[in-house]
C-alpha cells in the first residue's frame, strides 16, 4: 500500500516485523507441542523459551541472512538460532516452509478481515442514518437515467444499507473461513508431524487445522477472501457513482464533503468535484483484480508449487488495504453527505406528473380500457407535452379520449405522491428500518 491510502493499522499487520514474530511464536508453540509429547527434552524447551520467549526478533539480521540464501524462512530460523545453542536443533523439527508461512498469513488474514468489518460496521450504520432521515425526503427514481417513478432518498440509502449488510455477513463467513493454518508438513500427510501438535498450535492462535492441507492450504480459501472482498469493492462502487450522478450540475441533488480550504480544480475555480467518490470508484477495480489473481493461485501443480507465493506478496496486502481504505472514505462521503431535499422536489416536477404515468396506465385499465390502448393513449399524450414546461396534466385533462376512462378527480388521485410512496414501508419493515426517525 501506498502511504497516500495506507490505514497504520493494516499497515502493521501486514510489516516485516509482526510477520517475523508470528513465524516465531508458531516455532515456538510447535516446540512446546514437542516437549509435551516427550521429543523435545525439559531442558533443551527451557532454554528454547529462556532465550526466545520475549518474541523478539531480529529483522535486519534475517533480511541479511536472506539477501545469501534467497530463502526468506531459512534465513528467518538461523537468525533466530544464532541466539540459541544446540537446543536450537529443534526449531522447525518436522516441519516445511508453508507451515510457517501459511499458518502466519491465516492469522494476518483474518486480523484484518477484521479490520474491514470494523470500517463496514461504520458505513452500515450511516446508510442506516440516512435512510432514517430522508425516509419522507421525496425525489425521482431514475431507470437507464431518465426520470421513472418518485421514490425518497431514504429508501434509496436503504438499499444501500441492505446491501452493506450483506457484506457484513460475506466478511464473517470468510473470516472463518480463512481462519485456518498447517502444520502437516511437506506433503500434508503429518509424516513427521503429528496431528496433535497442529492442533495444538493452531488453538494457540486461535485457528482450525486444515482438515484436507496439501502442502499448503488449499487456495480456494483465498480466493473466497478475496472474491467476498471484490464484491464488498462494487457496492461500494455501487454508491459512489449514485453520489457521483447526483452531484452532476444538471442534478444538483447530493454532494460528497468539501471542506472549507479544499479545491476542486487547478484551472476553474469554481468546481467542486466528487473526487473521494470517484477515487472509491478506481480503487474498486483493484479489488476486482486482485480477486482475479486469487482465483488464478488455486491451480498448483500437484502438492504444491511456488506460483502462487509471489503475487500473494502483493494481493493480500493491497486488497485488504484497499478495501478498509475506500469503506473508511465512503463511510466519510456518506457522513458528511450534503442533501437538497429542495432540488429533490423541484427534479421530480421537472416533467409535470409524467412519473405518473404507469399509475394512468393502471387507473385506465383498471376502469375496463384495454392495456395496449392505455398505453399508447398516455405515451401519446407524454409526447405531445415533451418539453413543454406545465403541459402534461393539461394535455391529460384536455383530452377527450382520457376523459372517457378517467375524471379530473381520478387523474390527481393517480398523480398523487403520497399514494407513490406509501409502499416503501415494506421495504423498511423488511429490513428492520421502521422506527421513527429521530
Amino acid at each position: 500500500m501506498i502511504d497516500r491510502y495506507a490505514l497504520p493499522e493494516l499497515r502493521e499487520l501486514f510489516g516485516e516485523e509482526r510477520k517475523l514474530q508470528l513465524w516465531l511464536q508458531i516455532e515456538l508453540l510447535a516446540a512446546e507441542a514437542l516437549n509435551q509429547a516427550g521429543v523435545i527434552p525439559d531442558s533443551d524447551w527451557e532454554r528454547i523459551r529462556s532465550a526466545l520467549g520475549d518474541g523478539s526478533v531480529d529483522v535486519e539480521r534475517a533480511h541479511e541472512i536472506e539477501r545469501e540464501s534467497q530463502h526468506d524462512v531459512l534465513a528467518f530460523l538461523r537468525s533466530v538460532t544464532e541466539r540459541l545453542g544446540p537446543e536450537g536443533r529443534w526449531l522447525h523439527y518436522g516441519l516445511t516452509s508453508s507451515d510457517v508461512l501459511d499458518t502466519a498469513t491465516a492469522v494476518t488474514l483474518r486480523d484484518a478481515t477484521m479490520v474491514v468489518e470494523g470500517e463496514l460496521a461504520r458505513l452500515a450504520e450511516v446508510a442506516r442514518r440516512l435512510a432514517l432521515q430522508h425516509r419522507d425526503t421525496p425525489m425521482v427514481g431514475r431507470s437507464h437515467g431518465i426520470h421513472a417513478e418518485p421514490i425518497t432518498f431514504g429508501f434509496k440509502a436503504a438499499g444501500w444499507y441492505a446491501e452493506i449488510t450483506r457484506d457484513q455477513d460475506r466478511l464473517a463467513r470468510v473470516r472463518d473461513q480463512i481462519g485456518v493454518g498447517k502444520l502437516s508438513g511437506a506433503v500434508g500427510s503429518h509424516a513427521n508431524v503429528s496431528a496433535e501438535a497442529e492442533r495444538f498450535v493452531c488453538e494457540g492462535l486461535g485457528l482450525q487445522p486444515d482438515p484436507a492441507p496439501t502442502q499448503v492450504v488449499s487456495r480456494d480459501r483465498h480466493a473466497d477472501l478475496l472474491t467476498a472482498i471484490a464484491i464488498l469493492g462494487g457496492t461500494l462502487e455501487r454508491i459512489a457513482t449514485e453520489i457521483r450522478h447526483l452531484q452532476r450540475t444538471e442534478v444538483a441533488e447530493a454532494f460528497e464533503p468539501f471542506g472549507a480550504g479544499q479545491q476542486g480544480s487547478s484551472a476553474m475555480p469554481h468546481k467542486r468535484n466528487p473526487v473521494l467518490a470517484e477515487r472509491v470508484t478506481g480503487l474498486a477495480r483493484l479489488l476486482r483484480g486482485d480477486a482475479l489473481v486469487a482465483l488464478e493461485n488455486m491451480a498448483l501443480w500437484h502438492e504444491r508449487d511456488i506460483s502462487h507465493s509471489s503475487a500473494e506478496r502483493f494481493v493480500f496486502e493491497r486488497s485488504l488495504g484497499v478495501a478498509a481504505y475506500a469503506t473508511r472514505t465512503l463511510a466519510t462521503i456518506l457522513d458528511g453527505l450534503e442533501v437538497d431535499p429542495d432540488r429533490m422536489a423541484r427534479n421530480l416536477e421537472l416533467l409535470d406528473g409524467m412519473v405518473y404515468s404507469e399509475a394512468l396506465l393502471l387507473a385506465m385499465v383498471a376502469k375496463g380500457a384495454d392495456r395496449q390502448e392505455a398505453y399508447r393513449l398516455v405515451q401519446a399524450t407524454a409526447a405531445r407535452a415533451a418539453g413543454r414546461a406545465g403541459s402534461f396534466r393539461e394535455e391529460l385533462l384536455g383530452d377527450e379520449r382520457v376523459a372517457e376512462w378517467l375524471s379530473q378527480e381520478e387523474i390527481e388521485q393517480a398523480m398523487d405522491l403520497r399514494h407513490h410512496l406509501a409502499g416503501i414501508a415494506a421495504t423498511y419493515r423488511a429490513l428492520g428500518l421502521d422506527e421513527v426517525p429521530g
